[in-house]
C-alpha cells in the first residue's frame, strides 16, 4: 500500500455532535482492543526524568492524559478541541493546530497517539522541526496493512461502529506507517537521535526516539 493522507470525517464534525460522540466512543473501544494506552503507561515512566513535563500531542478528549496524569505523570495536553470536561485542573491544555503551535517548543517530552498519520510527508516534515527541540518522543499509530482494513469492516459493525469510524478506520489505515516511515518523515533520521519501531499483531506501529545529547 502506498501512504496516502485523505480526509476523515471526524475532521468536519463539532466535537459535540452526535456523530463525534460516538466515534470517541468507537476510539476507546479500539485503543483498549489495541493496547494502545497500556503501552504508554508502560514505555514513559522509565525514560521520563525529574521535573519532565510531557506533551500529548493530538489530545482528543483527554483519556490518554488523565490515565498518566492519575500515574502521576505530569502530562499537558494539545488539541483543536476544547479542553475536556475532567482534564486536571492543575494542567495546561492547548487548544491549537499542531502544525503552528510555537508552544510545543518548550515540552522535552513529546508523545501521541494515533495523530501522526493524520498529516501529509510535507506537514510531518514541518512538524518534525518544532519536535525535535524535545528530548523524547513516543507515538502510536496505525500499522498501513490491508489486512487491517478488512478487519475493521468485518469487525466494526459488530461492536456498533458508525459510519464515521468505519470510514476514518479506512482512511487511517492507508495514512499510517511501515517500518521506520514516521521517524524519517518527522526529520529524526539526522544522526541526532536513537529511535526503535515496531509493529503489534493487533494493528499499531509505535515509536521510541531519543534524542542523542
Amino acid at each position: 500500500m502506498i501512504r496516502a493522507c485523505l480526509p476523515e470525517l471526524l475532521d468536519s464534525l463539532p466535537p459535540d455532535h452526535p456523530d463525534a460522540l460516538h466515534n470517541r466512543r468507537d476510539l476507546r473501544l479500539i485503543n483498549r482492543i489495541m493496547r494502545n494506552r497500556e503501552w504508554f503507561e508502560r514505555e514513559l515512566p522509565p525514560l521520563m526524568r525529574e521535573g519532565d513535563c510531557a506533551l500529548e500531542v493530538g489530545a482528543g478528549t483527554g483519556e490518554l492524559g488523565r490515565r498518566l496524569n492519575r500515574q502521576g505523570l505530569p502530562v499537558d495536553g494539545l488539541d483543536l478541541w476544547p479542553r475536556p470536561e475532567g482534564w486536571p485542573p492543575d494542567r495546561e491544555w492547548h487548544c491549537a493546530d499542531l502544525k503552528t503551535c510555537d508552544r510545543i517548543e518548550r515540552y522535552p517530552v513529546i508523545i501521541g497517539n494515533l495523530i501522526f498519520h493524520q498529516f501529509s510527508d510535507v506537514e510531518l516534515a514541518g512538524i518534525g522541526k518544532r519536535l525535535r527541540k524535545a528530548r523524547l518522543i513516543l507515538a502510536c499509530e496505525p500499522a498501513r496493512r490491508r489486512r487491517w482494513q478488512v478487519v475493521m469492516r468485518a469487525l466494526g459493525p459488530l461492536f456498533g461502529a458508525n459510519h464515521v469510524t468505519l470510514h476514518d478506520a479506512q482512511v487511517s489505515v492507508t495514512a499510517g506507517f511501515r517500518g521506520d516511515e514516521l521517524p524519517r518523515a518527522l526529520g529524526l533520521a539526522n544522526g541526532e537521535w536513537y529511535y526503535s519501531c515496531e509493529s503489534t499483531a493487533l494493528g499499531a506501529t509505535r515509536m521510541v526516539a531519543i534524542r542523542i545529547l
